[in-house]
């Protein structure tokens, strides 16, 4: 991300990057820093001066804020919001952050993002290379796209998390385990990242979305890591079903174990649910006070399909009934906007 400095405090520069919270080059931060109107360039108009351009959106208060964030995926949104409507009347609370899935190739959705972000929530993009392997991205195949991809991103000028490639210590996917290498996912996500950067698209909270280690405990992650200025959250994926762990610690827990051991970023927990059945409001109270209970988990995203299992809060009416209860927690939800 990038960071706002002053010419007269440099102190600042180090301080911000010894917390972390820049994963951009000297060069998108000097575009930022000329965009506030502090450039140190004297061969720079009156005209310019007097006619400043909209800065580059600061993505740092939504980095690791003072609240939860209550994140929801459901079918067609945000591009149509019917559905979160529907789940916020179900819940008795907005979700607060809103994730789609875009294909590799498709266009930057300019309006779904708009409708998120109208709606008070960040939006946050799955971003999924079905249609070209890890190898090809890393060499440049479709650095044409990126690029253009990564320009719709700074012309639109609003927050956006960006998940590159997620779930690739699995083997279910064509950028996984079976197909692609831990260095060929690390150069992919670098580059991608890299292209942004060129480009000055500081918009973007890049995610980091390993599945939890459970289905996969021969996986090691740290392989996978790209690096701290790489990432701002680790977005880590993981459902309750009705076999295999069914507490927070359980679930979640060996998997940040072994995060832990190579960075301290802020956690979100980037795909959630609970398989339907009479544990299932168990495992959504679990879920909201796991939650609560780490200061380093910064929230989690509901995947409110009805999709080989049925994932929604309102497959049953203990569930809706305590997923409502507990998503009235004051921890849960803010307004991104104002954060």
């Amino acid at each position: 991300m990038t960071n706002r400095f002053r010419t007269l405090a440099a102190v600042l520069l180090a301080g911000a990057l010894l917390a972390g919270c820049s994963t951009f080059s000297e060069r998108g931060r000097d575009q930022y820093r000329r965009a506030q109107g502090d450039a140190a360039d004297p061969s720079e108009s009156a005209a310019t001066e007097t006619a400043k351009p909209e800065p580059p959106y600061d993505v740092r208060p939504l980095l690791k804020p003072a609240k939860k964030y209550l994140g929801l995926a459901a079918d067609g949104a945000p591009a149509g919001m019917k559905n979160v409507d529907a789940f916020a009347k179900s819940a008795g609370k907005k979700p607060n952050l809103i994730e789609f899935y875009s294909a590799w190739g498709d266009r930057y959705e300019t309006a779904a993002v708009q409708n998120a972000w109208d709606y008070k929530a960040l939006p946050f993009i799955a971003w999924e290379p079905f249609d070209k392997t890890l190898k090809q991205i890393a060499s440049g195949a479709d650095d044409a796209y990126i690029r253009g991809y990564a320009r719709s991103v700074k012309e639109l000028n609003l927050p956006v998390a960006i998940s590159f490639a997620h779930e690739m210590n699995a083997f279910w996917y064509p950028w996984g385990t079976k197909k692609a290498t831990a260095a060929q996912f690390v150069a992919a996500y670098r580059h991608v990242h890299d292209l942004f950067d060129q480009e000055g698209a500081t918009q973007v909270i890049w995610v980091w979305s390993p599945n939890v280690i459970n289905p996969v405990p021969n996986v090691r992650l740290k392989p996978y890591w790209p690096g701290e200025e790489y990432v701002d959250w680790v977005g880590v994926i993981g459902y309750y079903a009705r076999t295999g762990p069914s507490t927070f610690s359980t679930l979640y827990g060996p998997t940040t174990t072994q995060i832990r051991a190579f960075t301290k970023k802020p956690v979100i927990i980037a795909e959630t649910a609970a398989e339907a059945g009479q544990r299932k409001p168990a495992d959504i109270t679990d879920l909201f006070q796991g939650t609560a209970a780490h200061d380093d988990v910064i929230g989690f995203v509901w995947f409110n399909f009805d999709k080989e299992a049925d994932w929604r809060i309102t497959s049953g009416p203990a569930t809706t009934r305590t997923f409502r209860e507990q998503a009235a927690a004051s921890r849960f939800g803010f307004d991104v906007t104002k954060p």
